[in-house]
């Protein structure tokens, strides 16, 4: 293949990477790693550096858009920062500890079950979940118009300590494995915290981008970012992300959960698979 039509290739794959991500609240990693490695035979650690600045990029690339359209919550995503933040310094340190097969499946197991909960949706009971102490002290309450549906949507986030605790765990896992928790943090957010779906994405993508900026700077230390690769992924997610933060706003909500299920499953299979096989 040539370095032009390398190139070409890896930015239109980072294209769809961004897209899907930005919606999603992913990040592009999921896609870009496994592309880079399978499709065009690059060495895990340079694309794993091109992941950590692929989601950076996305997070960049629909941030503002979502800040914009108050769809990030930046309260929310601020306080389960301190989780996640001590989650990947423990996944860090228990990285040499654990053997990653197990943990791969267990991952799997996680986001299988994750998917299944989403697609069911939260159970109403009679009675609504009271806001704890917490939601009301840090002013978590909020609200966004969501063009697909036409109105102002107001939410208030439940169990805050819960979701908080989940952020850690999604730090862990991500530490651990070396990947973006968006796949964890989304669902957390959605199911435990009750936030609306198309905020959970947003916010996660607020989130996964000072995640990641944290961990760049590692990544360029030990030579593993290659600015012939991380250059053409950058310039795609970001023009992805660009494109997948306009159209959140304007699709509805169960088209959001669906694809975030099927986008679910596929993963839950990958980690699957890589655990099976060791």
């Amino acid at each position: 293949m040539t370095p032009l039509l390398f190139v070409i290739t890896v930015g239109v794959i980072s294209i769809a990477a961004g897209f899907l991500g930005s919606l999603l609240g992913l990040g592009g990693g999921m896609i870009v790693v496994p592309a880079l490695t399978l499709l065009l035979h690059v060495d895990i650690r340079l694309a794993i550096g091109a992941s950590i600045v692929s989601v950076i990029a996305t997070s960049s690339g629909a941030a503002a858009a979502y800040v914009r359209d108050r769809l990030a919550n930046i309260r929310v995503a601020m306080f389960l920062e301190l989780g996640t933040t001590l989650g990947a310094i423990t996944g860090a340190f228990l990285a040499g500890v654990i053997h990653p097969r197990y943990l791969y499946i267990l991952f799997g197991v996680i986001l299988g079950y994750s998917a299944i909960a989403m697609l069911r949706g939260r159970k109403r009971g009679e009675e609504a979940v009271v806001p704890g102490t917490w939601t009301r002290v840090l002013r978590l309450k909020s609200s966004y118009f969501d063009d697909a549906a036409g109105e102002e949507i107001e939410y208030q986030p439940v169990r805050a300590r819960v979701g908080l605790a989940l952020m850690y765990i999604a730090g862990t896992v991500s530490g651990l494995l070396g990947i973006g928790s968006g796949a964890l943090k989304v669902p957390a957010m959605d199911l435990a915290m009750e936030l609306p779906i198309k905020v959970s994405t947003a916010t996660s993508n607020f989130m996964i981008g000072v995640t990641a900026a944290a961990s760049a700077g590692v990544y360029f230390s030990r030579g593993q970012i290659d600015p012939f690769i991380a250059a053409p992924v950058a310039v795609g997610v970001l023009a992805g992300a660009f494109a997948g933060s306009h159209t959140l706003g304007r699709i509805g909500s169960r088209s959001v959960r669906m694809v975030f299920v099927i986008v679910l499953v596929l993963i839950a299979l990958e980690m699957l698979v890589r655990g099976i096989r060791g």
